[in-house]
């Protein structure tokens, strides 16, 4: 999977890649690609993402018309997920597990790579992580924000299966050889959950 980071400017403070840039990495890869829209108006684009290659996207619970959002991802064929800020209470997705694909947690504010990582924000992965496996449901855990080596252990043994490493892989002098390590952490973790 490849994770790809939507800014608009509003929602969040930075602008970054839309649908167009979307459509370049589609033409270069067959990954499922997961676009995290950190946009005030998601469903104004959720088009055009689908239609530059975007197999998945998710929308900040926090921006309100979850439901209808989540209609809109299902009636244009993306999968469908939901995003939670670090200061979000894990109520606010709860309703909607059954019904998204994905439930992304963010472990730093939305917006700039390199922050530091909020570990605060693990027993809301682990609260996620209970909900979702005692309602049997398939719904993918992930984590983004501050996942390298030192806190993929605690992201892996909270719950979450997906991590999302930016600056730890893409600032490192062998990127290969970083998300190898961050994925061989997470994963012993997972197994001694």
């Amino acid at each position: 999977m490849l994770h790809v980071d939507v800014m608009d400017a509003h929602f969040v403070p930075n602008l970054t890649i839309g649908p167009p840039v979307v459509a370049s990495i589609r033409r270069h890869t067959n990954l499922y690609l997961d676009c995290h829209l950190m946009m005030d108006n998601p469903g104004s684009y959720l088009e055009a993402f689908r239609e530059a290659g975007a197999d998945g996207c998710s929308v900040h619970v926090e921006v309100g018309h979850t439901g209808e959002l989540i209609a809109q991802m299902r009636e244009l064929g993306l999968g469908a997920g939901l995003v939670l800020n670090p200061e979000s209470p894990f109520e606010l997705c709860e309703p909607w597990l059954g019904e998204i694909d994905l439930l992304l947690v963010m472990t730093v504010h939305p917006g700039f790579g390199g922050q530091s990582f909020m570990s605060e924000v693990l027993p809301k992965v682990k609260r996620a992580r209970e909900a979702i496996d005692a309602r049997g449901l398939d719904v993918e855990l992930e984590v983004d924000g501050g996942v390298g080596p030192g806190t993929a252990p605690a992201v892996g043994g909270a719950g979450a299966r997906l991590l999302v490493a930016g600056s730890a892989i893409f600032g490192h002098d062998d990127p290969v050889a970083a998300a190898r390590e961050i994925r061989q952490l997470a994963a012993s973790a997972i197994a001694g959950r």
